[in-house]
């Protein structure tokens, strides 16, 4: 997941230097989201984690 944040990173930066406002604002809120959700799946495993006994 985190590599399609990423992705979008990059899609929207080109998109920005190219001049596409609407594209750019587009991929920059989809990686914004896709980084929270990250976030939060990682928690959440660090959180429920694997315990040996």
């Amino acid at each position: 997941m985190l590599r399609w944040t990423v992705i979008f990173i990059i899609l929207a930066i080109v998109a920005g230097i190219f001049g596409f406002g609407g594209i750019a604002a587009g991929a920059a809120g989809i990686a914004k989201v896709l980084f929270f959700i990250f976030i939060v799946l990682f928690l959440l495993s660090l959180i429920s984690g694997r315990t040996k006994i």
